[in-house]
């Protein structure tokens, strides 16, 4: 199953709205398959296992990382063509939320003899596809909020000024994040301060995540900024295309019931302070990632997030999920309590 886990994480830039799956097929203590789901509206993991022998298993065990599917999609039912190629048993690490598959898969698999064990590293599959299983659960995708801050909690000076805060190292590691992601979002503020590309940098990597840009007072006119490069598609949420809530501002949970609509599992929140206080008390950001360099950059400076606690009954703790060094710099990965 853990070889299962790493073939599975192999489909990440290609899947899309699908989860990662991977599938490894044993028979007489040896591995005779294994593959994974590569890319959207292709065949599955198990599928592209059993391709392999021929879809000729009788008398394997076949692990796979999430529950095999019941039903005609844009490709075959696995579960019947598991069933077909005779596979005696079978070791499932963990069910599919999706309302179409969650249960059935397993039930067709029981219902036709075959022995299935449910649970194996299930944490860990469930780790792997948690935008998939949180948008399934909620229509909200997973939202990680990246930050780049001084060791006194500032992202910029107060000209707005940010380049650069953390090291070379700590900025390729921001690449390979963003690859992660099916679309990158940030705030109008910081497409005017700083113009960026937001796109993934990183040399035989093709991914491109889709640019979502939160523009409350209709700032972005220009269409030559870097946002509107054709290096990745950009979607622009505004007034005149997005609800507004009781205090007048976009509706920011929409936004994210629409991306989840689209199919987007994963969003990265590269954006400003005000943007990320608003996601925070809208209690929309799932995890944060945040790295720290070894600088001081005084009070003039602008705090990592724009949020006002008058009392410390009120602070919002976060509990480290991850710490490590990346080059100079310290990487938190943290979620609120």
């Amino acid at each position: 199953m853990s070889l299962a886990l790493k073939l599975a994480s192999k489909g990440g830039a290609g899947v899309g709205a699908n989860p990662m799956v991977g599938c490894v097929v044993v028979k007489n203590n040896a591995i005779i398959a294994q593959d994974y789901h590569r890319f959207f509206g292709q065949e599955h993991a198990e599928i592209n296992a059993l391709a392999q022998i021929n879809h000729q298993a009788s008398g394997a065990t076949l692990y796979v990382t999430l529950e095999p599917c019941d039903h005609q999609g844009k490709t075959p039912s696995c579960a019947k063509s598991i069933i077909d190629a005779q596979v005696s048993e079978v070791v499932i690490a963990t069910l599919d939320p999706n309302p179409l598959v969650s249960g059935k898969g397993l039930a067709a698999l029981e219902k036709a003899g075959i022995v299935v064990r449910l649970g194996l590293l299930e944490n860990d599959a469930k780790q792997l596809n948690r935008g998939f299983i949180k948008r399934m659960q909620t229509n909200l995708p997973f939202v990680s909020c990246k930050i780049a801050m001084s060791l006194d909690g500032k992202t910029a000076l107060a000209s707005g000024e940010s380049k650069w805060i953390t090291s070379e190292q700590a900025r390729q590691d921001v690449q390979k994040l963003r690859a992660k992601h099916q679309a990158i979002m940030t705030g109008s503020g910081t497409i005017l301060a700083d113009n960026p590309a937001l796109t993934v940098r990183l040399e035989g990597v093709s991914s491109a995540p889709l640019r979502v840009v939160v523009d409350g007072k209709n700032q972005i006119t220009d269409n030559s900024l870097e946002i509107f490069s054709q290096a990745a598609k950009t979607q622009i949420f505004n007034p005149k295309n997005s609800k507004i809530n009781a205090a007048g501002k976009l509706d920011l949970r929409n936004i994210l019931e629409k991306l989840s609509a689209d199919g987007i599992n994963n969003v990265l929140l590269e954006a400003g302070p005000g943007l990320i206080g608003a996601m925070v008390s809208a209690n929309l950001i799932d995890e944060f990632i945040i790295y720290t360099a070894p600088i001081l950059m005084g009070s003039g400076a602008k705090s990592m997030i724009d949020i006002t606690i008058d009392k410390m009954a009120d602070k919002l703790p976060l509990e480290i999920q991850d710490i490590r060094m990346v080059g100079a710099d310290i990487k938190i990965t943290a979620r609120l309590k």
